[in-house]
């Protein structure tokens, strides 16, 4: 690894960051040798960072020296944990792809060179590793007339399974696929299918929202009909009941939850640059509307830094916040000004609005120091102090540059062209980003959420269970003299301090999780936020699989009411809801007494067979199983999934071939269900009282099934419960094996560092 001058770079952070920050950047973000051997250290990673971007001061006159003291001040900022810019900026500056932006929106006409343009772009997009956000408004409506080519148009859904299908095929930054956001206004007249078409597993590479208007709001609050209107020519093109399409959009969520929600004509409200165009969709996330072909440039700064101690109690170090702030912007501005973007019409975009989103990270860390519970009014106003201080920093700071640059290039014309005297660098300046993977660099909680647990188990190699806790409670606990790895370890087993024995009340009620928070303090809190936040806030609103549809209707209403932009709600345990069947397993007397006698090469398939289909809903799309026996027991296992082809389809197949191959070779039934129960996919499906956690899973819930109905005739209609899910579970990484959490719009594994979303 190479040396660097530890009098102008000290490395000390290479020997503070903490075992799981190591090791997500290891995996994720330091360079590596062609045998995937890390060949730079986290310091290295942060002075190569530092040194690209201070690079741009050089287009504004900065002498080489200059450039070394920025260089130096943004490699202090980002190595104290102060403020960390977003994941594709620390993977990628000073690297060949130099492809600095997560997020991207692009156009979607009403024609095939359009459409097809956008899946090209997309691909190159997802290829430099950047998520995509879409609206599918502007194509007219399934069946409607196609008169160039006297035909009918597919509709929006029907070509959002191609943009789904490119996606399945690209990998994005060669490792994974990318994620997309799909937007469809609620007066598109197939705005009904597109409210269910995840009901069938479909669309496993998007997230969808659809666009509420006020007059769709305001017919919803009346009960009355609203228009809906053919996007080819604007024309009337039917009427819909508000209430029951609203009722529907609640559903769905509940279900499943998708759709989210966006308030269109508020985003459009505060679009600075309404000469350019309206904002039509969002990233992945939810977080910042863009105009058709900009790019997110989002940095975060982390709230817990800035506690500070006193004789009065605690409070935040304003003066030092205010710096960090105004150095964050300045980070930020000059990453524009090295980016290399995928497509010449973002960076023409992106250089003439020059929009930027600083952030924050470690909100709950922050209430935890300072002992204020999360659902509380004191943390709402705080919340509401904390980013209308960091908002006018940031426009404090962005006016300086401007002073010192020049304003953006599409000022004029803009929402701040007026004789007030604000004259601004960036378009936009605050955005609440989803900050999964910089989080644990940080060693923080996430964005603007309550923590996920206070401690958990983390199963390593060779199935070794070590105990993570919490560094504030863990310090907590033993200050207060109530710390003991057995109760850790009985915390670990609830995810939470709620009701533990031991735990002093006034800590209970300080280590709230995610889930131990009412939905409506959820939406508050985003609501305090969004306030004094230029684009929008990525959050997500926590529900126990308990909850009601009437519980998410009032968030939804909550959040119409409260002023946010968009509202994305998970309740535990919902991808894919529906109600399976399962029983007892017992055992196929002739295949046990195969085995017995040491038969290993399977029988011949017999001509005749008899046996049971049974549709599972996975994950991955509906799972029809089909198991047959003969006189001698079970002979055979066939799956079909559904609509979905490509890996799900053919490693389903691929499963119950060899399922089928070890039954005639006398094996064991048990034995081979034992194997498939409780593997995980990322994808899980709820089913009554449990979960299906993959497509293996759900072949052995049929094979379940299909032993209890031999027995007895009938099969019982209670999954058994995987009691080792934690709550809140978004299902399993794919790359890890860990426990996916839903938190700020997306998924993100705490073990490895994989975001579904960045």
């Amino acid at each position: 690894m190479p040396e660097q001058d530890t009098a102008i770079y000290p490395r000390t952070i290479d020997e503070t960051l903490s075992p799981n920050s190591i090791k997500v950047l290891e995996k994720r973000y330091l360079k590596k040798d062609d045998d995937g051997n890390p060949v730079e250290r986290p310091s290295d990673m942060f002075v190569r960072v530092a040194e690209n971007i201070a690079s741009a001061e050089l287009k504004f006159g900065a002498t080489p020296e200059r450039v070394g003291e920025v260089a130096h001040d943004f490699y202090e900022l980002m190595t104290s944990l102060d403020f960390l810019p977003n994941s594709p900026t620390l993977m990628n500056a000073g690297r060949e792809l130099q492809q600095l932006s997560a997020c991207f929106v692009l156009p979607v006409a009403d024609s095939m060179d359009s459409i097809f343009g956008a899946v090209r772009d997309t691909a190159i997009i997802h290829k430099s590793g950047g998520g995509t956000g879409f609206s599918f408004s502007r194509l007219r409506p399934a069946g409607d007339q196609v008169r160039s080519t006297q035909g009918v148009s597919s509709g929006p859904i029907s070509f959002m399974r191609v943009f789904n299908q490119a996606t399945e095929a690209v990998k994005q930054g060669g490792t994974r696929r990318g994620a997309n956001m799909g937007v469809l206004r609620v007066d598109h007249p197939d705005i009904i299918d597109f409210i269910k078409c995840k009901l069938d597993g479909d669309f496993q590479n998007f997230n969808i929202s659809v666009a509420l208007t006020e007059d769709f709001m305001n017919a919803v609050a009346a009960g009355s009909q609203y228009d809906l209107r053919n996007p080819r020519d604007g024309e009337p093109a039917g009427q819909l009941d508000a209430r029951e399409v609203y009722e529907l959009i609640v559903e769905m969520a509940w279900a499943s939850g998708d759709p989210g929600i966006i308030f269109i004509d508020r985003m459009n409200r505060d679009n600075p640059t309404p000469a350019l165009g309206e904002i039509e969709s969002t990233n992945p996330c939810g977080e910042q509307p863009l105009l058709p072909y900009e790019a997110c440039n989002l940095g975060s700064v982390n709230l817990s830094r800035f506690v500070r101690y006193s004789e009065t109690g605690p409070d935040l170090d304003w003066d030092r916040l205010a710096d960090v702030v105004h150095r964050g912007v300045r980070f930020l501005d000059d990453v524009i000004e090295v980016n290399e973007y995928p497509l010449p019409k973002i960076a023409e975009l992106v250089q003439g609005n020059r929009k930027i989103g600083l952030g924050v990270m470690g909100w709950a860390d922050m209430l935890i120091m300072m002992g204020i519970p999360y659902s509380s009014d004191e943390a709402i106003a705080l919340g509401e102090k904390v980013m209308g201080f960091i908002q006018a920093e940031s426009r404090q700071a962005s006016m300086r540059l401007a002073e010192e640059r020049g304003v953006f290039p599409n000022f004029e014309g803009s929402i701040y062209d007026t004789s007030d005297g604000v004259r601004l660098r960036n378009a936009t300046v605050t955005t609440i980003a989803p900050t999964g993977t910089l989080s644990i660099i940080a060693n923080c909680s996430s964005g603007i959420e309550p923590l996920f647990a206070v401690s958990y188990i983390r199963t390593v190699m060779d199935n070794d269970r070590l105990i993570e806790v919490n560094p504030l409670f863990e310090d907590l606990a033993v200050k207060q003299g109530f710390y003991s790895r057995e109760l850790m370890a009985l915390i670990a087993e609830h995810g939470s301090v709620a009701g533990v024995e031991g735990v002093p009340v006034d800590v209970q009620s300080v280590f709230v999780t995610a889930h131990e928070v009412a939905p409506e303090w959820h939406v508050r809190m985003q609501a305090a936020f969004q306030k004094s936040t230029d684009n929008a806030v990525s959050k997500t609103v926590n529900f126990g699989n308990e909850a009601t549809i009437e519980d998410v209707r009032h968030v939804y209403d909550l959040a119409h009411e409260l002023g946010v932009k968009g509202v994305t709600i998970y309740r535990d345990g919902s991808k894919e809801n529906q109600v399976l069947s399962t029983g007892k397993t017992t055992r196929s007397g002739g295949a046990a007494e195969l085995a017995r006698h040491g038969e290993i090469e399977p029988r011949p398939r017999p001509s005749v067979t008899m046996g049971r289909t049974e549709k599972i809903q996975t994950g991955c799309g509906n799972l029809y199983v089909t198991i047959n026996s003969d006189e001698q027991g079970l002979c055979e296992v066939f799956t079909q999934m559904g609509k979905s082809g490509g890996c799900a389809a053919s490693q389903s197949e691929a499963l119950s071939r060899m399922i089928s191959v070890s039954l005639r070779a006398g094996v064991d039934p048990q034995a081979i269900l034992k194997h498939l129960r409780g593997i995980r996919c990322p994808s899980p499906a709820w089913a009554q009282g449990g979960k299906v956690l993959s497509c293996a899973d759900a072949v052995g819930i049929a094979m379940e099934h299909y032993l209890e109905w031999m027995e007895t005739g009938t099969a019982s209609t209670m999954v058994s419960k995987n009691t080792d899910e934690l709550v809140n579970l978004a299902g399993a990484c794919p790359e890890c094996g860990g426990a996916l959490e839903h938190e700020s719009g997306c998924a993100v594994c705490r073990a490895c560092g994989f975001s579904k979303c960045a």
